[in-house]
């Protein structure tokens, strides 16, 4: 069978492979030059089009940048070398035995774009299991196995993305049945602007709900000066931020710095996510959250460094 023809194959626009990498247009632009990867072709007014095989690399390289490699040693490597390169840094799968069978059925309703039986299998485990092993148990591990699966080509983004608004709107509707508590402290979450992720701030809604808290979400990608005025109108006791690897690491502690210098220090700042860039550099009045538990943790302390005399 022949191959099909170049000018039938897939390509994307500059900003589309900004929005799908991650990658900034200065940075594939820079690599260009840099390191003639990629190697986008044009359209008919002159603008770069990439073609799909060039974006599932950059994709499989920025991976592997959150996790502290240098983009130098991996462009030249072809996407088999950074595919099970990146399979090795994973560690394997994220649990075994039963666990693992129960979440490689789900990731096979994802796969057969079951969404109707993958959305009625959630709701069955969040009922069995309860909010907050629910998010420990079965949300984490399956947020890896799906990030693997598209690692290795095994699903598509946009099944991913059916993954990630089915377990969204499971989360918002159980935060929603949860009583409204009224204490503190209060909350206000969002993400800085770039970040669009939205699943790891609605993991940490729930579990600071959980814990008594009054939460207010702002959503994604609130410009810092927003974020500081409505922290201001609503008496925020706490600003907490997600950076999903999406995010540049680059920038995180930059953005970090930049939202602490905005809000007076009545205002704590949590951070949390998956990115490689937080915790690079130490910063005053700014707590990192490791891991959902954490989450307890902060709560706990936070209140007893408030109690009045």
């Amino acid at each position: 069978m022949s191959k099909p023809s170049q000018s039938l194959l897939p390509s994307f626009s500059i900003s589309a492979v900004e929005h799908d990498t991650g990658l900034s247009k200065d940075t594939l632009r820079m690599w260009e030059r840099r390191y003639q990867f990629p190697q986008p072709g044009r359209d008919k007014h002159g603008e770069r089009v990439y073609p799909a095989a060039q974006v599932e690399k950059l994709r499989t390289i920025k991976r592997l940048m959150d996790n502290g490699h240098r983009p130098g040693k991996l462009v030249s490597r072809s996407i088999e070398e950074l595919q099970q390169f990146y399979s090795g840094l994973a560690g394997g799968q994220p649990q075994d035995g039963p666990a693992l069978s129960h979440l490689q059925a789900l990731l096979d309703l994802i796969k057969n774009h079951r969404v109707h039986d993958l959305r009625q299998q959630l709701s069955q485990c969040l009922m069995r299991q309860g909010l907050h092993q629910f998010l420990t148990d079965t949300v984490t591990p399956l947020n890896m196995l799906v990030g693997e699966a598209w690692m290795s080509g095994q699903i598509e983004i946009f099944e991913e993305h059916l993954y990630t608004e089915t377990l969204q709107g499971l989360l918002r509707t159980a935060i929603s049945t949860m009583p409204d508590s009224g204490h503190a402290p209060l909350i206000m979450l969002t993400t800085l602007p770039t970040e669009q992720h939205n699943l790891g701030l609605l993991m940490a809604e729930a579990m600071f709900v959980m814990e008594g808290a009054t939460c207010i979400s702002l959503g994604t990608q609130t410009p810092v000066r927003d974020i500081a005025l409505a922290a201001a109108a609503h008496k925020a006791d706490i600003v907490a931020v997600s950076f999903s690897a999406a995010f540049a690491p680059a920038q995180v502690c930059d953005a970090l710095e930049a939202l602490r210098g905005r809000l007076p220090p009545e205002i704590a700042v949590w951070a949390g996510g998956g990115n490689a860039g937080l915790g690079r550099r130490d910063i005053p009045g700014v707590t990192l959250l490791q891991g959902l538990d954490s989450a307890a943790l902060a709560i706990t302390q936070w209140r007893e460094s408030h109690v009045t005399a």
